[in-house]
């Protein structure tokens, strides 16, 4: 008896290529850095209201909160209400891949949007839900990010991740220091948050008299 050398497709398997990545191919071939400005992040959030739609101001929270606090994309989608402490007005921040979790302040446009997302999503305990109010889908939040950047007509593409890269250059470029920058975005490895310190051009300042 011989057996057939073709094997079965299994049943109910997604046949349809998954959705590319703009961090798909290697950084240099589509961007020049891999971290946003704070004039990018805010025209983001502006494009994204200015294109409405059901979900502009939970998108547009989306971002400020990601970019703020250095979100990862598994730790925005996992963002309860019960993190946030209204009468402090702080955020309790649960890293993955073993991040430090810190306590951290909310300031007033956060909270602003927070307390709207609030009343107009009341059903679920996920800040960030979906329509049937459960957390939205990492990919979905994926989606989010790379649809603002070409929203604001960005000139290269954009990823999510680019939030949490974000953050920690302009930190940097506030002139905070590395060992709070490492607290902030709970890097267990400082060498990790060097790399920000290193692009923010504070240490260069004044090395040209004019």
């Amino acid at each position: 008896m011989t057996h057939s050398s073709t094997q079965q497709s299994k049943v109910g398997k997604n046949s349809n290529p998954p959705r590319p990545s703009p961090n798909s191919r290697k950084y240099a071939e589509v961007r020049v850095r891999e971290y946003l400005l704070p004039r990018e992040v805010e025209s983001m959030r502006d494009a994204l209201s200015k294109a409405g739609g059901r979900h502009a101001h939970r998108d547009s929270t989306l971002i400020l909160l990601m970019y703020r606090h250095g979100l990862r994309v598994a730790e925005a989608v996992a963002l309860r209400w019960e993190q946030i402490d209204w009468s402090s007005g702080n955020l309790h921040v649960k890293r993955v891949k073993q991040g430090t979790p810190s306590t951290q302040p909310l300031y007033g446009a956060e909270l602003r949007s927070l307390r709207k997302l609030q009343r107009d999503y009341p059903a679920s305990p996920y800040v960030f839900q979906s329509a049937r109010h459960g957390p939205l889908a990492k990919d979905t939040v994926s989606g989010i990010i790379e649809r603002a950047g070409e929203l604001a007509l960005l000139p290269f593409p954009v990823h999510a991740h680019m939030l949490r890269h974000a953050c920690g250059y302009a930190l940097a470029l506030r002139g905070t220091d590395t060992r709070t920058i490492q607290g902030y975005l709970g890097h267990n490895n400082i060498q990790h948050t060097v790399h920000y310190t290193e692009l923010a051009p504070e240490r260069f300042r004044g090395l040209w008299d004019e």
